[in-house]
């Protein structure tokens, strides 16, 4: 029986971190443990940045309803709470877009909250 040999398996499993590690600093680009190395560290930041990026829109969207809620004189966490009481039930990202392109449907529903 013929004995199988793994270098094609072996070549493929390389080539394809390789091209993961195309275009990084030095011998991370063309040494295969080193861009081992570096491909695995590139994709737990990967990892952790796609986390950052929620945690990053959600604070970018409340401090832009806070400066609208300010700008019609209520705080933003007296606005959240009014919303909850009243029954509106709209997102941060969606509030956050109304207060940049719908000034006054934003005011509208701040006379809302403060007469519920």
């Amino acid at each position: 029986m013929a004995r199988i040999k793994g270098g094609t398996a072996t070549h493929k499993r390389r080539k394809k971190i390789l091209k993961l590690a195309k275009g990084y600093y030095g011998a991370k680009s063309k040494q295969f443990r080193t861009a081992k190395e570096a491909v695995m560290k590139s994709g737990n930041y990967a990892y952790i940045g796609r986390k950052n990026r929620k945690r990053d829109f959600r604070r970018l969207w409340i401090t832009r309803i806070s400066a609208a809620c300010r700008l019609n004189g209520v705080s933003y966490s007296r606005f959240m709470d009014g919303l909850k009481k009243v029954g509106i039930e709209l997102n941060r990202k969606m509030l956050s877009e109304m207060a940049i392109a719908d000034e006054a449907g934003f005011s509208s529903l701040v006379a809302k909250v403060q007469k519920g």
